[in-house]
């Protein structure tokens, strides 16, 4: 017809809206639609249906919207397909034409100054250590082969972790996370080829450790820390929170880089700058985008410590590690960088390549990776 697709759900005879029949809170850019689908409605330019009637076909919707906020129990969500791209002479470069997806150059084995790396560590926001295995994770893992590797949002206390992981050759000193009070909540995990000097839990603040929210370990010529950072929550009910957060792991890293270099991995829960994700404009009042996390992570580079990816690769657009699987995100490419390396002033020269591994699959993230000379 002539008329708009869009029309409500309205009660027989009416000429307005009623209550709709199903929540739309938390789906992006609901509630401007809704707002535009009532005037459509009042000035006779949308046709109302009748209750239990077919609604019509949806419309386009609007991607890139808020970063959900998933901290829940596991729940094993299936892989997205990413659609097949049209056959054709499209242009490379020109978005119209089709996403435009990262692509992981070669890596790179040698800092600047020539030292070849003696250092491989992945981390990897599984989103379920469960579900992540079932998806062939752990495949995954033994091909890329790091010395350490870090995994986040496991969501599962450590007597009811699979035999898969658990007894994992490859790595002998593994170390565990987990909420205390909820199970099926967050969680960390550290899996090492070399034994640890010494290793911890949490930050030594009550506050902030009762969520199994990190772990730092201790080697030679370094730390390494592994964390999952606390989201700010929809509608930002955590972010007084993630602010007082914020401060205390910063005095808590800063205190630990004093005593010898410092290598920080994991998910952090923030894009640092507009580069950082696909929808800057309409994400600046939204968890892992607001002016307080932002500043937040600015603040921890002002202490010492330097993204190493954007260091090396300062430029690189369309570089992201998290895809919500709504609306085919990550097949278009509709994501945000969330996880990182970054290491103190000590070990910067050591860098020899950041990577993100955008087609590994497995979970809404995907791994990265760190050569490093130490």
């Amino acid at each position: 017809t002539k008329h708009s697709t869009w029309s409500l759900p309205c009660s027989p005879g009416a000429g307005g809206p009623r209550a709709l029949p199903l929540s739309l809170r938390g789906i992006p850019g609901a509630e401007t639609l809704l707002l535009r689908s009532v005037r459509l409605v009042r000035r006779g330019l949308c046709w109302p249906l009748r209750l239990g009637s077919e609604m019509p076909k949806r419309g386009k919707k609007k991607e890139g919207g808020a970063l959900p906020e998933k901290e829940e129990e596991e729940e094993e969500v299936p892989e997205p397909e990413p659609k097949k791209a049209k056959k054709g002479g499209a242009k490379v470069g020109k978005e119209a034409d089709g996403p435009i997806l990262y692509e992981d150059p070669p890596d790179k084995l040698s800092s600047p100054n020539g030292k070849k790396f003696t250092l491989k560590v992945t981390s990897w926001n599984v989103d379920g250590i469960r579900a992540w295995i079932k998806k062939k994770g752990l495949e995954w893992v033994r091909e890329e082969d790091p010395d350490v590797l870090c995994l986040q949002e496991t969501k599962c206390a450590e007597k009811q972790l699979p035999a898969d992981i658990r007894e994992m050759a490859e790595y002998p000193h593994k170390y565990w996370a987990c909420s205390d009070d909820k199970e099926g909540y967050s969680g960390v995990a550290l899996l090492s080829k070399v034994k640890p000097i010494d290793v911890t839990f949490g930050i030594g603040e009550e506050e902030h450790d009762k969520e199994g929210r990190v772990i730092s370990a201790e080697f030679p010529s370094y730390f390494l820390v592994t964390a999952y950072v606390p989201n700010a929550g929809r509608g930002l009910v955590r972010l007084e929170y993630r602010q007082r957060w914020d401060k205390a792991f910063r005095s808590y890293l800063q205190g630990l880089a004093a005593r010898k270099p410092l290598i920080l991995c994991g998910d952090l829960n923030v894009a640092h700058q507009e580069i950082d994700l696909k929808n800057p404009k309409g994400n600046k009042k939204n968890a892992g985008f607001t002016p307080e996390e932002r500043a937040g992570f600015g603040e921890l580079l002002e202490a010492g410590f330097t993204d190493t990816f954007r260091h090396l690769y300062p430029d690189t657009p369309y570089a992201y590690t998290f895809w919500t699987y709504m609306m085919n995100a990550r097949a278009k490419n509709v994501g945000w960088r969330l996880d990182y390396f970054l290491v103190s002033s000590g070990l910067l020269e050591g860098v020899c390549d950041s990577k993100i591994r955008s087609k590994a699959l497995g979970s809404d993230h995907c791994p990265i990776t760190l050569y490093l000379a130490v």
